[in-house]
């Protein structure tokens, strides 16, 4: 069966389209209009190894958060969908990715229970014209819909490289996570159900 997904999130602030291959290979087309966030997307989708496509049409003319937000929402739906009901996934997966002189540690579970903790020390208050304040709050909203906990840390004097090696660390915990376990029949979960 073919881990795909196409979601759209349509509202009064953004459109935004998302297309995601789970068992891709690292091809990625992101356009949001906040360049960083596109750069740290397409990073994601590398080191996760999804082929990914995302296309989002926001209310830049306010700020970027809306954009930032409503993507992260419409890529957590992606992967939730992608997975189904989980079976047969390994669940858990941990990453440290280093960065210069940036280290990002992320640890990931599939349990159906969205739940984020986050430490990512951003000196300044943005990174182009993307709000770092928004990137913590991206991570959270992808959880939330795609229903897992994240624990993401990282340590660090440069901002580009906390933001860079964080989203690296989550895509190799979450390609981790949701691999297929050749041993495992059902889902990875003495009650029988993941939720």
């Amino acid at each position: 069966m073919p881990r795909t997904s196409q979601v759209e999130r349509i509202t009064k602030e953004t459109a935004v389209e998302v297309e995601l291959n789970l068992d891709g290979r690292g091809d990625s087309h992101v356009e949001t209009g906040v360049g960083f966030f596109d750069h740290l997307l397409t990073s994601f989708g590398s080191h996760a190894l999804f082929d990914l496509r995302i296309v989002t049409k926001g209310d830049l003319d306010i700020d970027d958060h809306h954009t930032v937000e409503d993507t992260a929402l419409a890529l957590g739906a992606a992967i939730a969908d992608a997975l189904g009901d989980r079976a047969g996934i390994q669940r858990f997966g941990d990453a440290a990715v280093p960065m210069d002189e940036a280290l990002a540690r992320c640890a990931i579970d599939f349990s159906g229970r969205p739940y984020a903790v986050i430490d990512l020390p951003f000196r300044q208050s943005a990174i182009g014209n993307c709000s770092t304040q928004n990137l913590s709050h991206a991570v959270e909203s992808i959880t939330r819909t795609g229903a897992f906990s994240i624990h993401l840390a990282a340590t660090g004097f440069n901002d580009h490289h906390i933001a860079e090696a964080g989203f690296k660390a989550m895509a190799r915990a979450i390609r981790s996570a949701v691999a297929i376990d050749p041993r495992r029949d059902g889902v990875a979960s003495t009650k029988g159900t993941l939720t």
